[in-house]
């Protein structure tokens, strides 16, 4: 095997194995003036169940290239989640435009109480315990960024005991 061909097969196999799910597609309209251009917008996430989750936008004409462009997109944008076990490891809000997201901790066992784009980015950022609240708007795409920026302003016990100018025991007991 060409060492260009190996090199890339060995990239290919540190990849992370990433799972991608639709968050939502819609129909959107141009008008111009010949009549209306039909296209199609659809918003994805992609994780790998193990704390690396991402969102992304595609569009298109037809609903398969739409979807394709919004993972790519979705792949692009990958961020690390601090975890705590099977939950996080503290209450955080994320805002964006018009939509507010809380997320607290939950104990095992109580599972994803969250709905819509909030719960395919729990599931797909490895989550397991979490429980959630959307509050003011329901539109997917700024409920999307909304979770993921409250799950960027997650901190580690290591930050937060900086932060602090405390120690890590005295405050994750």
């Amino acid at each position: 095997m060409p060492r260009e061909f190996r090199k890339r097969a060995e990239a290919e196999d540190r990849e992370p194995e990433f799972k991608d799910q639709v968050i939502s597609i819609r129909r959107v309209t141009k008008v111009v003036k010949g009549g209306k251009n039909l296209s199609f917008s659809a918003l994805a996430a992609v994780g790998n169940e193990k704390g690396m989750v991402g969102i992304g936008k595609g569009k298109a004409r037809e609903v398969p290239q739409a979807i394709a462009k919004a993972v790519e997109a979705a792949r692009k944008n990958v961020v690390s989640v601090t975890l705590a076990e099977t939950t996080i490891p503290h209450i955080v809000q994320g805002r964006h435009g018009a939509g507010l997201v809380v997320l607290r901790p939950a104990s095992k066992g109580t599972g994803v109480i969250a709905g819509g784009a909030v719960r395919v980015i729990m599931e797909l950022a490895g989550i397991k315990d979490i429980l959630t609240k959307s509050i003011r708007s329901n539109n997917p795409i700024t409920v999307a960024h909304a979770t993921m920026q409250a799950l960027n302003n997650l901190m580690s016990p290591d930050q937060v005991a900086k932060v602090r100018n405390k120690t890590r025991e005295t405050i994750w007991q």
